[in-house]
């Protein structure tokens, strides 16, 4: 069933989503990850990646024991950045739950597309690579190295894994990546230039010149005896970020298409806004002004009322001038109907990882739609004077009967992603 005419008097294609697939701090596959977030698990746990030594934030949230090897054989593996690897291995878990073949081929091959957004790309092959570069020279690089690092090669190697035909690039956006990459594919069905997207984010940044660079910016927490409670939003005593690796990729589908497949629907993608501050390099817009006017596109786009919203899942990377920003957004835009709204920030559990952040947040949105909990923000014991009557989920996961949830997503730079899901009761 459309949602009704558009401005120009065709009828609006609805998107659903058929399909998720996740790699995270808290386990790899989706049913890990939400069992381990909900029981307030955290993902968050000293540097293992590197060593620290020369860094002043010495933890991270990094994926366990994740092996590519079901996907890529042993040449592949090699050739195949850790970011583009999260990636592909995501896809399929999404296109297994989706009932879609491994190898799509005619018609479904050329009406599937997929956009995956990261915030760096390949960091570890190119530091590897300047390091090969500075001290034994350019004869010496990989003749993969450029391959393996740009920004658009998780999207080109799912869609050489998969035979995807469709609209192929990525969203590149900082922390808001992941959300500009699946609104887009919405917009993308929507406009009828595909019938199946594959849509998420993956970043693995976790390395000594990332976490330097932040460290520079005095942007992480350096609470490094207590790495599982270093991630706070919301709560008085956070003092900065703490950088995560992971990626999520989610199935979008028109829904006739999805009907005609007889795939299970799990939930829908009515709306999507995106906006800029056009403020700052990296602080937000005053009152989050930028954030609100993203989620209001969403809203209208869905034709939903603010009243409507029962969960948003904040971006909130616990950073004072961040979270704040946001907070007063969310009261902006939703009125008297604010402390009603049941707020979780899943950053909390598994640290800021970046360009994948908001397709991460968004498959724990559509769980809870679907399972009726919203799972807990970790860390929240002394909340921010500024958090008011608002509900931020502390501690403990909360069932609620939600049927719209609101996903933020926001990076560097301005800019601002918000996804609407609605759950699927069709």
């Amino acid at each position: 069933m459309n949602q009704g005419p558009s401005q120009d008097g065709r009828p609006v294609r609805q998107v659903v989503i058929t399909g998720m697939g996740a790699v995270t701090p808290l386990g790899s596959g989706v049913e890990t990850y939400w069992r381990n977030l909900v029981a307030g698990e955290s993902g968050v746990r000293s540097t293992t990646l590197f060593d620290p030594a020369r860094v002043d934030s010495k933890m991270a949230g990094e994926v366990p024991d994740f092996d590519a090897g079901h996907v890529f054989d042993r040449k592949e593996l090699r050739r195949n950045d850790r970011y583009t690897q999260f990636a592909v291995v995501a896809t399929r878990e999404a296109m297994l739950q989706a009932g879609l073949p491994e190898r799509l081929e005619g018609e479904l091959a050329e009406a599937t597309g997929v956009i995956i957004g990261t915030g760096l790309g390949g960091t570890a092959t190119f530091m590897e690579q300047v390091h090969i570069w500075a001290t034994r020279g350019p004869q010496r690089l990989s003749p993969f190295f450029i391959p393996m690092v740009i920004g658009n090669m998780a999207s080109g190697q799912v869609s050489i894994s998969t035979g995807a035909q469709g609209p192929n690039y990525a969203a590149v956006s900082a922390c808001a990546s992941a959300g500009h990459a699946i609104g887009e594919a919405f917009e993308t069905i929507r406009r009828g230039d595909a019938e199946v997207m594959f849509a998420g984010g993956t970043e693995t940044a976790v390395h000594e010149v990332t976490i330097g660079g932040f460290g520079a910016m005095r942007a992480l927490s350096t609470r490094n005896d207590d790495p599982a409670g270093a991630s706070r939003p919301f709560d008085s005593g956070r003092d900065g970020f703490v950088c995560a690796e992971g990626a999520a990729v989610v199935i979008l589908e028109e829904r006739a298409h999805a009907d005609r497949r007889g795939a299970r629907i799990l939930a829908e993608l009515a709306g999507y806004g995106a906006t800029a501050d056009a403020s700052h390099i990296t602080l937000p817009a005053a009152g989050g002004s930028g954030a609100l006017r993203a989620s209001r596109r969403a809203l209208t786009k869905a034709g939903v009322d603010p009243s409507e919203v029962d969960v948003i899942s904040a971006h909130a990377t616990s950073t004072p001038e961040g979270d704040m920003a946001e907070l007063a957004a969310i009261r902006s835009l939703l009125g008297d109907h604010a402390s009603q709204v049941s707020i979780t920030a899943t950053k909390g559990a598994i640290g800021h990882t970046l360009g994948a952040a908001g397709a991460i947040a968004t498959v724990a949105a559509v769980m809870t739609l679907i399972e009726g909990c919203v799972p807990p923000t970790l860390n929240l014991t002394d909340p921010d004077p500024g958090v008011g009557d608002l509900d931020l989920t502390p501690l403990k996961a909360r069932v609620r009967d939600a049927r719209v949830a609101l996903v933020d997503a926001f990076g560097f730079g301005g800019q601002n992603s918000c996804l609407l899901l609605r759950r699927w009761e069709g």
